[in-house]
């Protein structure tokens, strides 16, 4: 069963997010890291790992090493590492993340040899992610992918870590990743790239 330290994570990661959206919608940001931990569970990971799944943005959008230390602090050593595990960019206050492109590959290529632990909560990441895109596009066709930054980019980045991700398919729903990459992939195969995307 779980304990208090779920309600707790869970509070500390809707503080943090509290001011954020999901990209270009009116949606509270907390939805998805909440999403991510119950997908989590449902796969079979343990508190630590949900946990962590509550937070897994935290260090990239909300503070950096700072909020590193605080989760080290309130949640263990474990979850401090399996976010670290799941972060493409330490935000660093004041300045800009590196280059997309840069952030993207070097994930990409980390993936293969990611902690099987930390695997399940980045797979379940993109399940999410893509399942909304997928649900976004079906129902207000491709432009709606012009509010992310690189919307040329995301069919390669997703088929990228669906790839990446193979090696863990006994420990994480990897099919279920590569299937929603599929069907992603041929949703926006034959569309016209939004005005100004930037190929991958």
């Amino acid at each position: 069963m779980l304990t208090a330290r779920v309600a707790e994570a869970f509070a500390f990661a809707e503080a943090l997010h509290r001011a954020q959206t999901r990209k270009g919608t009116a949606i509270p940001y907390i939805s998805h890291p909440m999403s991510v931990a119950a997908l989590v569970l449902e796969h079979g990971g343990d508190e630590d790992q949900a946990i962590a799944a509550l937070l897994h943005d935290a260090v990239e959008d909300q503070g950096g090493l700072e909020t590193l230390r605080q989760i080290r602090n309130r949640f263990g050593p474990r979850v401090a590492s399996l976010v670290m595990s799941c972060t493409d960019a330490v935000a660093r206050p004041g300045e800009p993340k590196p280059p997309w492109r840069e952030r993207k590959l070097a994930y990409v290529e980390k993936l293969a040899t990611m902690p099987a632990e930390a695997a399940l909560i980045t797979t379940c990441d993109k399940i999410h992610n893509l399942t909304c895109l997928i649900l976004d596009v079906q129902q207000d066709g491709p432009s709606t992918l012009s509010r992310f930054a690189r919307p040329a980019s995301l069919r390669w980045y997703y088929e990228a870590v669906a790839a990446g991700l193979a090696p863990h398919r006994d420990r994480a729903p990897v099919a279920r990743l590569q299937a929603l990459a599929r069907t992603f992939s041929a949703l926006v195969a034959d569309e016209p790239l939004p005005q100004g995307a930037a190929c991958a």
